[in-house]
């Protein structure tokens, strides 16, 4: 009996001894960085200019090179970029970071060079299978690639008809962060009118519009943001504006329906603190370096 149970320690260690070596080898793996190497020739042979990378890192990493056109497919436009916006999101794709986004980005090296998301422009071709869009159309969106004179994206895809009273440069500043605030307010956060919500990073870009949106449902909205922004947040039509640094609303006790943290500076058991039961709190974003 003994000797089974030692048996059975053995083969415990040994299997723990296993994975923690399977562990570390796939967390090297997937958190080096390859070195950058050198721009193909083809890639300066090209009729745009566009904003590439090849390997993961700060800015340096980024290089306007001469690239093709993009190749049109049946259900695809091809739009030539009058403006795109910078958001975190390509910060995260041109550091790699966090380093499990690489299972899809690439290993080691991103696979597609391209960089940006958010674009606004004009349809210059489409393919013979699109309807809802034509030639000259303007239009804002997502799609890869938005840091370039030309992009594609498809007709089912991030695109639309930029309004006529929305200029290009703000058309490009809507797609990224607006979808994320409407998805953490309708889709996960199931807000209804009347609810009270609280969005802790209000100033921000998600921020911004989780506050005009929560309004436009019909909630009652409480921002958290700094001093200097508290003006801002209120003109957006937050009903109450708290500086997190003279007010700290976890302790003030004022409970919600709905917590959007864009933030991620506060503990689970604090936001926990101020939902009314069965509320919901989304977590937006996270504060650096914390997993």
């Amino acid at each position: 009996m003994k000797s089974r149970i030692r048996r059975r320690i053995r083969w415990g260690r040994w299997i723990l001894g296993l994975l923690v070596v399977v562990v570390a080898t796939f967390a090297f793996a997937i958190s080096h960085d390859a070195p950058c190497p050198a721009v193909p020739e083809s890639a300066n042979g090209g009729d745009m200019q566009a904003i590439q990378y090849r390997c993961y890192g700060p800015p340096s990493v980024l290089a306007l090179e001469r690239v093709p056109k993009p190749a049109l497919e049946d259900d695809m436009l091809l739009v030539k970029v009058a403006s795109s916006s910078v958001n975190p999101l390509d910060w995260h794709y041109m550091r790699g970071e966090p380093y499990i986004m690489r299972m899809g980005v690439g290993i080691g090296a991103p696979k597609d060079p391209r960089m940006g998301v958010d674009f606004s422009g004009t349809v210059e071709a489409v393919g013979k299978a699109v309807r809802r869009f034509k030639v000259g159309d303007a239009v804002f969106g997502g799609a890869s690639g938005a840091f370039a004179e030309y992009l594609r994206v498809r007709e089912t895809g991030g695109v639309a008809m930029k309004p006529a009273n929305v200029t290009y440069e703000q058309a490009a500043a809507v797609p990224i962060a607006a979808i994320t605030a409407l998805q953490a307010l309708r889709d996960q956060g199931q807000l209804i009118a009347g609810q009270k919500v609280l969005v802790n990073g209000a100033s921000g870009g998600v921020g911004t519009y989780a506050v005009q949106l929560a309004k436009a449902i019909g909630a009652h909205v409480t921002g958290v943001c700094s001093t200097r922004n508290v003006a801002m947040v209120a003109s957006l039509g937050a009903d109450r504006v708290y500086d997190y640094t003279n007010v700290d609303f976890v302790a003030k006790g004022d409970r919600y329906d709905l917590i959007i943290d864009t933030v991620g500076n506060r503990d689970l058991r604090d936001l926990q603190k101020v939902l009314e039961p069965g509320g919901t709190a989304v977590i937006v974003g996270g504060s650096k370096g914390d997993p």
